[in-house]
This record gives structure tokens, sequence and C-alpha cells, in this order.
């Protein structure tokens, strides 16, 4: 089935603080190429981690195989249940670089951190520097993805508790991930001029 079932999206995708357990990651996508004004969707589907090999990467080799025309703008837009590792996100930006008739949207529910907890920040200010977009899943992101990718049976998505709570504080630790350091000093210096 190209469509997700409901139970898996909602224990891989639930925006959770501590997501224990939680080992794989899932890869929704809408590929669209951009004509002008207006937009035609070529593909959509998901992906998850297989053997060894992460969906990002499985997602390039994907997309790779399809020969798409340098002459034409694509859109793609990826809802993920971890944002990507050091070195997905260090290939991703490199394939960015390579196709810059691309755009990529990505949408994370939750932020991935390894036990260098250095490098995936590096890895996800990298990927923006190569032009991805990231962000947090919001309920809205959550809302489209259950109508888009999940076998629902017509049963409208419910938010968990915490939904709302979870996507704020991790867009906002993804802000500051993605900030310039000099932004930081620069608001921090703000703050203190303010007395706050």
């Amino acid at each position: 089935s190209l469509l997700m079932k409901r139970k898996l999206f909602l224990y891989n995708f639930k925006n959770l603080r501590w997501a224990k357990g939680r080992r794989e990651t899932y890869l929704c996508y809408v590929v669209k190429r951009r004509d002008s004004a207006t937009s035609c969707s070529m593909d959509f589907g998901y992906l998850r981690n297989k053997m060894g090999c992460h969906v990002e990467l499985l997602f390039l080799r994907y997309i790779s195989a399809w020969d798409l025309d340098p002459g034409r703008c694509y859109r793609i837009t990826w809802f993920t249940s971890w944002s990507p590792c050091y070195d997905c996100a260090r290939h991703v930006a490199d394939f960015l670089r390579a196709y810059p008739n691309l755009t990529l949207r990505i949408f994370a529910a939750r932020l991935y951190f390894c036990e260098d907890r250095k490098a995936e920040p590096e890895g996800l200010r990298r990927l923006h520097r190569a032009g991805a977009q990231i962000a947090i899943m919001t309920f809205k992101d959550y809302f489209y993805c259950w109508n888009t990718f999940v076998e629902n049976r017509e049963k409208t998505f419910e938010a968990w508790e915490g939904l709302h709570e979870n996507s704020v504080h991790l867009t906002r630790k993804l802000r500051r991930i993605l900030l310039p350091l000099y932004e930081v000093d620069d608001l921090r210096d703000a703050f203190k001029t303010l007395g706050l």
C-alpha cells in the first residue's frame, strides 16, 4: 500500500520530547514540478530506513534515478519522524548544491541528536546554508500528512496531548540551532540592555 497504517504513523511521528525506542526514521514526501505560477504533483509516498541505509539517502537514490530536467524547477517536501543526522545532512546539502533547480522543505517531527551533540546541529546549519528550509511539524503539518499519507479510513486527525507545546519547544530549539551565533550574541546584548 502507498499509504501508511494509522498506528505506524502515530507511533513514529509523535513529537514527544523523549521518544525512547523509536529508532527508525520515516520520511513522507511530495515531489512537484513548478511551471511558472503553477505546480504539478509528480509523486508522493513514504520511505523508511532499510538495512543500514538512512531514509534520506534512500530518497536521494530514488530521485537521482528520475533524470530530472535541469531546465525545470522542482519542489520536494519531506515530513520526517526525525531530523537528519550529520552525515545525511551533509549528503543532502551536497545534493542540493549539485541540483540548483531543486528546492527542499523539511518538516521534522523531532530533532535527532547523537552522542556527539555538536555534529547534528552543524549538519542542520550546513543543510540550511545549502538552501533547504527546515521546520518543525505543527498541527497543520500533521493534519496534512494524516490526509495525504495515512490510511485513515475517513477518521479525522486528532491532536495528542502536548502536540502544540512540544512543537513550540522544538521550534525554539531549532531556531537556536539555525540562528547564526552573532545573532544570538546580539540578542543576549539586547536582553542585557533591557535588563532581562
